[in-house]
């Protein structure tokens, strides 16, 4: 199967922290990436999205290498927690920027921009602006823009860290029915805090810590708490002896 991301050797220094990461991702392939904070989750995410350079390695998308493509550029899409929208501008033009950077549509893709506001459960929503809907609207205008755009690669930073259990569900399971309707599924790699989100969702889960990898494998061996005591100590399920 091909790669929809692949991070070879790649080294990443910022103020005191020396990261180290080695990852591929296949085409289709749900990730989580799990760890405790300032462990380089949401670095690893930049170095692929283009926001950081590496000091050295190499990173591909789709097969095609990285370096010195902007970050427009790069063949992926990401959502953020606080799902960049621009609030100045109506839900259906902030969809439309996914396919139309000068907003000039065709009635082909206007109808385009309308489904996936359908799909996403907000027909009828595309004269509001961001301001005026809910946390989880948002995101789910986020969510549309994303996959209209339809790149081999989704790159999620906890956008739903925000929102409580009850809409997370429900967001994953929105970001489920957008994959189902692709033919060609992207490879969604997703950061979350929440190892539960990935359950049931990501094929696989890789945990970080102190800036590399450590552990990666199916969902629910890595958190079973049982293939590494650091996963186990992060996720609560063992101890550490109280010294002295």
């Amino acid at each position: 199967m091909s790669q929809a991301l692949v991070l070879d050797a790649v080294r990443f220094s910022h103020d005191s922290s020396d990261m180290h990461f080695d990852l591929s991702v296949e085409a289709g392939e749900w990730l989580a990436v799990i760890g405790p904070s300032g462990a380089g989750k949401s670095t690893l995410l930049d170095l692929v999205a283009g926001f950081a350079t590496p000091d050295s390695g190499t990173i591909s998308v789709a097969g095609r290498m990285m370096a010195g493509v902007t970050p427009a550029e790069r063949p992926l899409s990401i959502v953020f927690q606080d799902n960049n929208l621009f609030p100045h501008i109506d839900v259906f033009r902030n969809v439309a920027l996914g396919i139309a950077p000068d907003l000039r549509l065709t009635q082909a893709q206007r109808d385009q921009v309308e489904a996936a506001l359908d799909t996403v459960g907000l027909a009828g929503f595309g004269k509001r602006l961001p301001t005026e809907m809910s946390g989880g609207e948002r995101q789910r205008v986020a969510l549309a823009r994303v996959f209209l755009r339809d790149r081999p690669l989704v790159l999620l930073d906890e956008p739903f860290a925000a929102l409580g259990p009850a809409l997370r569900r429900e967001m994953l399971a929105t970001l489920v029915e957008l994959r189902s309707n692709r033919a060609q599924p992207p490879a969604v790699v997703m950061v979350t805090h929440h190892p539960e989100d990935a359950v049931g969702h990501a094929d696989r889960t890789a945990f970080l810590d102190g800036g590399e990898i450590v552990a990666t494998g199916p969902t629910r061996s890595i958190l079973s708490g049982t293939t590494d005591p650091r996963v186990a100590r992060y996720l609560g399920t063992i101890t550490t002896p109280a010294s002295g």
